[in-house]
């Protein structure tokens, strides 16, 4: 079973004593999850959220990268289009060869307007700079010199991976499997959708590239471990609510998400099931029931909830249910 911590550091009320403490936590429990057999950091990025909702994912992914050995990131989505792509080739190229081939980023496009207003960058132009960003990216690391603006450049150093390695194309609609089959880049969904899949497959052909598919499983829970759930929605669940209503307010017509909710009150959103909290014996049976295909996605420090309570469930998680999973492996 493929575990996941997942941070994207959303404070409410923005309190910069608050916001030090995410983000210094979070590095800790990374240099923890890397010392107890966790897989993956899931990073995102967003900005004008009204929260501190993870502007610089790739700054964290170097503080998270530089404090841990074996821990693999990804970013998913980072908002390529909202970067200079010459010195955003650079820097990844940097952290692949720092970190010893540990980042992957998942290159999208975004969803809300007020994100490239924000930065100053065109809204309506977004696809075209998706793709010339990507372009861009693949002519660095290349190594040899390329045409920029009507200028020769050639930069380095280039990353340690091929760029399939290190760079996914993400997106939920037909547009974004031609543009990752085109540039013979894994494609990254955001919902389970095996037709854009075989479509995507349909693509690679067509361009005569090579990739492969992540697509997410039909249900993505959100997991936060305490020994009495009750207690625990009691007392966190409107941390759960707000981050479930901060990006449920940023979703556009028709768009797709596995992590979607629809709820207005704790209640709705504990029946809902995309926010869950287990046991660890709850958690252990429901790992065993899925199979070592699954993927579990822990939120220790969802909605902004104090640290200490996100150091409980993190532990929990550890102390207990990795040790059963383990044994009952044999």
């Amino acid at each position: 079973m493929l575990t996941v911590l997942r941070f994207n550091f959303a404070v409410p009320g923005l309190d910069p004593a608050a916001l030090s403490a995410a983000y210094s936590a979070g590095i800790e429990m990374a240099r923890h999850a890397d010392a107890h057999g966790i897989d993956l950091v899931s990073l995102e990025e967003h900005h004008a959220s009204g929260d501190g909702w993870s502007p610089a994912p790739l700054l964290n992914a170097a503080m998270i990268l530089g404090a841990t050995s074996r821990l693999r990131v990804i970013i998913q989505a980072l908002l390529v289009p909202l970067y200079d792509p010459p010195r955003l080739a650079e820097e990844l190229a940097v952290l692949d060869l720092a970190s010893g081939g540990r980042l992957t980023i998942v290159a999208g496009l975004g969803y809300r307007p007020e994100e490239y207003t924000a930065l100053g960058r065109d809204w309506k132009a977004r696809g075209r700079a998706l793709d010339e960003a990507l372009e861009t990216l693949l002519a660095v690391w290349s190594g040899e010199p390329f045409e920029h603006e009507g200028r020769q450049v050639r930069l380095t150093p280039v990353p340690r991976r091929a760029p399939s390695a290190l760079v996914w194309v993400g997106g939920g609609k037909p547009v974004s499997a031609r543009r990752a089959a085109r540039l013979g880049l894994p494609f990254c969904m955001p919902k389970n959708d095996p037709a854009l899949a075989a479509y995507y497959t349909e693509q690679l052909a067509a361009h005569g590239t090579s990739g492969f598919v992540i697509m997410p499983p039909e249900r993505t829970r959100l997991t936060f471990l305490a020994d009495d759930p009750d207690r625990a929605w009691a007392r966190l669940g409107h941390h759960f609510l707000h981050e479930a209503r901060a990006y449920a307010s940023w979703q556009q017509p028709g768009q797709t998400s596995a992590v979607r909710s629809h709820a207005d009150t704790v209640d709705e959103l504990r029946a809902e099931g995309v926010y869950e909290v287990l046991t660890p014996a709850e958690c252990v049976e429901r790992a065993q029931a899925a199979g070592p295909m699954d993927t579990m996605v822990l939120h220790p420090l969802v909605g902004g909830l104090p640290p200490a309570d996100g150091w409980e469930s993190l532990h929990l998680y550890t102390d207990k249910v990795l040790p059963a999973l383990t044994a009952a492996a044999g």
